[in-house]
């Protein structure tokens, strides 16, 4: 596992990029298949690592889920960003239709051109869109690092949802660092990573 594996080189190095999966109301919404159980505590910790990003004028980027399925209604509402966590001007944005970021051109294109880019992740489907731009991204030799508090999945058809996260964050864990939002923070309120 890479756990608390230290992303930055030396001082001189550019701050990662914020990646910030599937931030979208469907995630909020109950009765829906998606839903997430501890979603204010996520929401939370995701605002509070957005705002050091932006405060800092660090670069930011949104990750959005869009299916190409038969039964998805691309008018629906749920797709949309949740309100205090959507993309400001400045800030990049790729729509993926398939779980790995990676399946929007527009993303795989970016990425392959920056040079020792890093991205800190957080957000919505752990166990869909994260897990899969992580192993996509470790196949291609981009480094990401996840946020273990900063992340969340959807609730299991059976068994306890946070042994579940555990088992999908263990899981990444072999093709990605895995840190706290605190780790990431740091004790002086700056970036640690």
């Amino acid at each position: 596992m890479i756990a608390n594996r230290k992303m930055m080189a030396s001082i001189h190095d550019d701050p990662p990029i914020l990646a910030c999966a599937d931030l979208q109301t469907e995630y909020l919404t109950e009765g829906r298949s998606h839903v997430i159980s501890d979603a204010e505590a996520i929401t939370s910790r995701c605002l509070e690592l957005m705002t050091l990003w932006r405060d800092n004028l660090w670069p930011v980027m949104h990750l959005k889920r869009i299916a190409q399925a038969a039964w998805f209604n691309p008018a629906s509402n749920l797709t949309d960003w949740i309100a205090e966590l959507k993309p400001r001007p400045g800030e990049l944005t790729f729509e993926h239709p398939l779980p790995s970021a990676y399946s929007s051109t527009r993303f795989a294109e970016y990425m392959s051109n920056m040079r020792n880019i890093r991205c800190v992740v957080l957000g919505f489907s752990l166990d869909e869109t994260v897990l899969s731009t992580v192993v996509d991204g470790f196949h291609r030799s981009h480094r990401y690092q996840v946020v273990s508090d900063a992340v969340a999945c959807r609730r299991p058809g059976v068994g306890d949802a946070a042994s579940y996260k555990l088992a999908v964050v263990n899981v990444i864990g072999n093709f990605a660092g895995i840190l706290g939002s605190d780790d990431v923070i740091g004790a002086s309120g700056k970036i640690a990573v």
